[in-house]
């Protein structure tokens, strides 16, 4: 494939530095970071999980003693471990010891029924599982039904671990860009679980260059409630937080209020969260009676999943505050694009692609060539290459081949289009796109209409397919107490939506469903839909 005409994104001066010299200067380890921070801001604050406060010596010091304890524990170079946990001190230093040993950490989210736990398990075939039963009642349920033993950690509290397995260790390379660093798995709720192999370089290049990008540093205290389980959680808010030297709030579990604590009592600088979380904080805020607090409060960012720009004002004008909006998945561990902290985009944006990354817009029509890129402005399918790419999925050559080239482009499955000025937009998941009729239909258009209506905190569009043709369907969730019908709504976007983009069916729902991180499960929808219409 002739990837010729690709583009580079420019070289950027991020808080004073240029991001090349930074790419540079990239250590081959997730932890050598922060063991140099300990020896330069020592007495800086680096993690706060509930009472327990660290400094940079603190958590080096701990770091360095739970690898002597995990190679007491049998773990060797190569090996994989896997940690059932919520975010908390004691997955961070696990991560950072178990890496630093040369070993690699699957993350997996306690939440997960325990079939999807065990698949997971049976995929990467971990020489010991590791549950954070201090912080979880769900992570501890796993355990038991493990029949692993409990013990208190002197540093990092309740844990229960499995017994050792006799398992193959994994190849060790000295380079951080070869060397697997973390497995994080998607595979939503069905199917065989993809085990995506993050590496060393890949983490740190998002934790540097999106982290300096949102001015990390000391000083900065990060709200860290975005699941670590998450890539977004794992290299963006935690790493970008400590490889920066900012504090790191390991926050188990998302709730409203204990956020408008935070803001208040422990002076959050950064928050960062998915839309579905800024929507649950406004339904929040219309409730209580007290007013908002959050004076410390200088940076605001949604990712994970589409960011609509009626939330987006809704947030903007309840914070007085820019809700910066960024675009990644998994695969590239995970931001391809961000916002810049300078910016204030009136619409729905998710920035410029980020420094020294290849990307190219592939065009849709199937008659197109290759090395022939999609015009300026038209939609295309989003390739991309650079050092955040994963190595792969993990024990499947063949689904990794599927959207990874052996040079090292990375096959998105996203539609999007890219300004005049070098604004990427995405115009629609390809797996999502309705047509209807013969015509295109993205999903998020008509979610920004639906959402529009003052009583609606959420809504997901998803394709029903019928007799040589494919249907809108919407699921929408409303304020609680409110009276909105699905003729209500079919009323309200009328006038908004072209014939062909209005749903054929509108159903209200008390909780849309949704992953631990609030991104919709519209593979689910899209299942009931088509169920619902048999």
């Amino acid at each position: 494939m002739d990837w010729s005409t690709s583009r580079l994104a420019p070289d950027e001066l991020i808080f004073g530095r240029w991001a090349s010299d930074l790419i540079a200067e990239l250590p081959d380890r997730l932890s050598s970071r922060i063991h140099d921070n300990a020896r330069r801001i020592p007495e800086q604050l680096a993690l706060v999980e509930g009472t327990v406060r660290w400094n940079y010596r603190q958590l080096s010091a701990e770091i360095t003693s739970a690898k002597a304890w995990l190679t007491e524990q049998s773990i060797r170079p190569g090996d994989r471990i896997m940690a059932v946990s919520e975010n908390c001190r004691a997955l961070v230093v696990l991560l950072l010891a178990a890496t630093e040993l040369d070993a690699s950490v699957a993350i997996v989210n306690p939440r997960l029924s325990a079939n999807e736990v065990d698949a997971i398990a049976l995929d990467c075939l971990p020489r010991r599982i590791y549950y954070t039963a201090a912080v979880s009642l769900e992570a501890e349920q796993h355990g038991i039904r493990h029949q692993a033993q409990g013990l208190t950690h002197a540093s990092l509290g309740e844990l229960m671990i499995s017994s050792v397995q006799n398992v193959e260790p994994d190849p060790v390379y000295r380079e951080g860009h070869r060397q697997l660093a973390a497995l994080i798995y998607t595979s939503g709720t069905t199917g065989q679980p993809k085990g995506v192999m993050l590496s060393h370089r890949g983490i740190l290049y998002i934790a540097s260059i999106s982290g300096g990008m949102r001015h990390l540093t000391e000083g900065q205290r990060v709200y860290g409630v975005l699941p670590m389980s998450h890539v977004f959680g794992l290299s963006s808010v935690c790493m970008g937080s400590l490889y920066n030297g900012a504090c790191y709030y390991a926050v188990p579990k998302f709730s409203p209020g204990a956020v408008f604590e935070a803001l208040e009592q422990e002076s959050i600088t950064v928050l960062q969260g998915v839309p579905a979380m800024y929507a649950k904080m406004l339904e929040h805020l219309r409730t209580r009676q007290t007013p908002l607090k959050k004076e410390s409060l200088v940076y605001m960012s949604a990712g994970g999943s589409p960011l609509d720009l009626e939330t987006k004002q809704r947030v903007e004008s309840v914070f007085n505050l820019t809700l910066h909006n960024g675009y990644g998945l998994t695969e590239a561990s995970p931001t391809i694009s961000q916002t810049r902290i300078d910016q204030q985009p009136l619409d729905n944006t998710v920035g410029a692609v980020l420094p020294m990354l290849e990307y190219r817009i592939q065009p849709l029509d199937k008659n197109a060539t290759h090395n022939e890129p999609a015009g300026e402005g038209v939609p295309g399918e989003l390739w991309v290459r650079g050092p955040n790419v994963m190595l792969g999925y993990y024990r499947q050559p063949e689904v990794t081949a599927a959207c990874l080239t052996d040079d090292g482009w990375l096959n998105t499955g996203d539609i999007a289009r890219v300004d005049d000025q070098g604004q990427l937009y995405i115009v629609s998941r390809s797996k999502e796109l309705i047509i209807r009729s013969g015509f295109n239909i993205y999903p998020p258009d008509v979610e920004a209409v639906l959402n529009r209506h003052p009583d609606v905190i959420m809504s997901a569009v998803v394709g029903r397919q019928v007799s040589g043709n494919e249907e809108v369907v919407a699921y929408v969730q409303c304020d609680p107490g409110s009276v909105v019908t699905g003729q209500t709504l079919h009323e309200f976007i009328a006038d908004q939506l072209a014939p062909y983009k209005r749903p054929s069916q509108i159903h209200i729902m008390d909780q849309l469903p949704a992953t631990a991180t609030g991104k919709i499960l519209k593979g689910r929808l899209r299942d009931l839909a088509n169920n619902e219409g048999h």
